[in-house]
């Protein structure tokens, strides 16, 4: 019998560039540049004064919402959603894709091309500035349309217009996207905005409110594969913890590695705590900016690969069990089957705290810190720290997120 479509809401779906392009051919721009890679244009009319920011070669409408960093990654992530790598080689797919009405022509182009495509899975596309239209019957939204944080802004304006999006998108799945919809948050910042989304959407069930650190969690992963000249599938139990920021804790400690002899710990198999405590860390943590710096555009093709691994391994699950250690089971704690870390609030404080994730049958479990030391795995001091600097950098964005609400 042949599967229903699953709709799959995918926002800042745009990619930016032939706008931009069409931005920089126009007369009626005065551009001065500010530095090497920011350069504002004016439009002066009579009704008002648009301000546009060209960072990295990505643009960015100051006035509220976003246009700009999410449009390359939904143009990236579509594709791969329409050819079934995210939801299997037989499940058919009606895409929906949102952004604002600045970039609606330019939607519309990517609506062309998937159309063009003939991808045998799509079985419709629905491209909108509509957020209700977006959102009406939904069953997966993959939120990557944000406002990131410009030079010179505080902190509490991005929030603020963040929580303001977060919001608004929020209360339209809460109203019209299908029972059970699952939501991965891939804007940053990211556990943020998760956390707001679940407050106006209650009804959606928390443990399908997630945020986006599969990325952090697969560049680990690579880290480890590359220093040790192996498959990046050998590598298993790699843990991110805490905000999907620079303050993310990259956990190695129960991290293992298959070998001709066996698995092996990593940390056994690296022998450099030196390396691990350190480069590794702050290379994980700072990835993005470093790719920035080297591409002159934010991660794109990467982090569209990523949230296809989330969605993928949360509704499908993984061909292998990678958390099996039998003191979780003895505990009657289920077998894991993926460490991607979703956004699950812990520690009695409701903060989106990253943390692992079981699957069994369906349902997902988190793996906290707390079972993890009922169960006799290690939390170190310097973990500890790390855990704890993290958790406060969460209560502040939380904290700041309610302040802009009131």
């Amino acid at each position: 019998m042949a599967k229903e479509p699953v709709r799959v809401l995918v926002t800042g779906a745009a990619d930016q560039v032939p706008v931009l392009n069409l931005l920089m051919c126009s007369s009626n721009f005065d551009r001065s540049f500010t530095g090497d890679l920011i350069v504002r244009w004016h439009i002066l009319d009579k009704v008002e004064t648009l301000v546009w920011i060209l960072m990295d070669h990505e643009i960015q409408r100051i006035l509220g919402r976003s246009v700009g960093f999410a449009g390359q990654i939904g143009y990236a992530l579509v594709p791969m959603i329409a050819r079934g790598v995210v939801l299997g080689a037989d499940q058919p797919v009606i895409l929906h894709m949102l952004d604002i009405p600045f970039a609606a022509e330019a939607l519309n182009g990517v609506k062309m091309e998937l159309v063009d495509a003939a991808f045998p899975l799509l079985k419709g596309v629905v491209a909108t500035t509509d957020v209700v239209e977006a959102c009406t019957g939904v069953n997966i939204a993959i939120m990557v349309g944000g406002f990131p944080r410009k030079e010179g802004m505080e902190r509490k304006d991005v929030m603020s217009k963040n929580v303001s999006i977060y919001k608004s998108q929020a209360s339209a799945l809460e109203k019209h996207a299908a029972a059970n919809c699952k939501v991965v948050v891939v804007a940053n910042p990211a556990n943020t905005n998760a956390l707001i989304l679940k407050e106006f959407a209650p009804s959606i069930p928390e443990k399908n409110i997630t945020c986006l650190t599969r990325l952090d969690h697969n560049r680990a992963l690579g880290q480890i594969s590359e220093r040790l000249n192996v498959q990046v599938c050998d590598v298993k139990n790699v843990i991110i913890w805490g905000n999907h920021s620079s303050t993310q804790y990259p956990d190695v400690n129960h991290a293992t590695v298959k070998t001709p002899a066996g698995e092996k710990p990593v940390r056994e198999l690296i022998s450099d705590d030196e390396w691990l405590n350190g480069e590794f860390i702050t290379t994980v943590q700072q990835r993005g900016a470093a790719i920035i710096k080297a591409r002159k555009l934010s991660s794109a093709l990467s982090a569209a690969s990523s949230a296809c691994d989330h969605i993928r391994d949360w509704v499908l699950g993984t061909p292998e069990v990678v958390i099996a250690y039998g003191c979780l089971q003895a505990l009657g704690f289920p077998w894991a089957y993926t460490l991607m870390a979703h956004t699950m609030y812990q520690l009695g404080s409701s903060i989106p705290f990253l943390s692992p994730v079981a699957k069994e049958n369906g349902r997902l479990y988190k793996v906290s810190v707390q079972l993890m030391i009922l169960a006799g795995l290690k939390i170190d001091e310097f973990s500890r720290k790390k855990l704890d600097l993290t958790a406060e950098e969460l209560s502040e964005e939380k904290a700041l997120a309610y302040s802009c609400l009131s």
